[in-house]
């Protein structure tokens, strides 16, 4: 899993799969995918993901490369690394999923 902490926070990649039948995000081997309902068209995949990121890890998310691909990096505002590994550690459990219609 790729966390890099910075002074603003901690920056996760993730592997994005999208046009899924619902969000989830799951830590398979050693990474983060994201599974996300929109389509990659017009930013709306980058703002679910961002949107839903948010309210998982409890604090602002910004897009920080990736705009354009699958594999994508997001600056989690405010965390630090080992914050983010206890985040992380229990969506490993079990996978979390979100309806669209949250």
């Amino acid at each position: 899993m790729k966390l890099t902490e910075t002074k603003e926070g901690t920056v996760i990649e993730v592997y994005v799969k999208p046009g899924s039948q619902k969000f989830e995000v799951t830590v398979e081997g050693d990474e983060v995918v994201v599974r996300c309902t929109e389509e990659p068209e017009k930013g709306k995949a980058n703002r679910e993901i961002v949107k839903h990121l948010a309210k998982l890890f409890h604090a602002p998310v910004d897009l920080v490369s990736g705009t354009t691909s699958r594999q994508k990096r997001l600056l989690l505002h405010g965390l630090t690394k080992s914050e983010t590994e206890k985040a992380l550690a229990g969506i490993d459990k079990s996978a979390v999923g979100h309806s669209s219609s949250q």
